[in-house]
């Protein structure tokens, strides 16, 4: 793939730092997946690191200021840097996707549908999905909106244990990748499947630095996999982009 794909390919901006790990796992995730031969072969990206950006769960919860001011302006400076498409490897902060895409006139591309949308294809028989997610995105009801437009069932923590999860996510945030907290994390992948989860999706992009497929009794989808696969496909044209606004409702 060295023949010039640099100058065909589109330039993807990444609205980060939500938390910087997460970030530095997507664009690892994204270099995996781009078919490159040699080092010019790879995409271009801009990133916008911000772990400034307020708590999107405790704005949520009324608890916090809203990130959605700052995601529009994030999105902004990197489309005036000369990004093609955006996408934001925080699942949580998609609660703020109307922000983001009012801000710009560039697609944005939606972590969730795409993780639905994986979901959908790998496993056509599966009907029922476990949601290791925080509680602002359950309580937005991110996943459980996109899945219901796919006919499919989200299946979630009990409230009281997802306070823990929670508790265990903000650990991950601040460097935690221990043996015991990846233990806690796989203690709460098979509290889902107990409950009926066919699958289970790593629906926070901190669950995927202490989980992997293989590590419980049935599949993990890792969402920030599939939207970093994806995305190399987006941008080396291989697919077209999805519309600039999309109705989520």
């Amino acid at each position: 793939m060295a023949n010039g794909t640099p100058s065909a390919s589109l330039v993807i901006g990444v609205l980060g730092g939500m938390g910087p790990r997460a970030t530095v796992d997507f664009y690892s995730k994204l270099i995996a997946a781009t078919p490159a031969e040699c080092e010019q072969d790879h995409l271009r990206v801009h990133i916008d690191s911000n772990p400034q950006i307020p708590d999107r769960s405790e704005a949520l919860a009324g608890r916090g200021e809203s990130p959605g001011t700052v995601l529009a302006a994030m999105a902004a400076g990197l489309e005036r840097a000369g990004a093609d498409f955006l996408v934001m490897p925080c699942n949580t902060a998609h609660a703020f996707e109307p922000e983001i895409r009012a801000a710009v006139n560039v697609p944005f591309v939606s972590m969730i549908e795409e993780a639905c949308a994986s979901c959908d294809h790998l496993f056509p028989n599966s009907p029922r999905f476990g949601l290791l997610a925080t509680r602002g995105c359950i309580e937005a009801g991110l996943y459980q909106k996109a899945f219901a437009r796919l006919g499919r069932t989200p299946v979630v923590l009990t409230p009281a244990d997802q306070e823990r999860l929670m508790a265990l996510l903000y650990r991950v945030k601040l460097g935690d990748l221990s043996s015991a907290t990846r233990n806690a994390m796989r203690t709460f992948g098979e509290m889902l499947i107990d409950a009926g989860a066919d699958a289970v999706i790593a629906a926070c992009t901190e669950v995927p630095l202490v989980l992997s497929d293989g590590d419980l009794t049935r599949p993990v989808l890792d969402a920030t996999t599939h939207l970093a696969r994806r995305c190399v496909r987006y941008a080396l044209r291989f697919e077209p982009l999805p519309a600039a606004s999309i109705s989520r409702t």
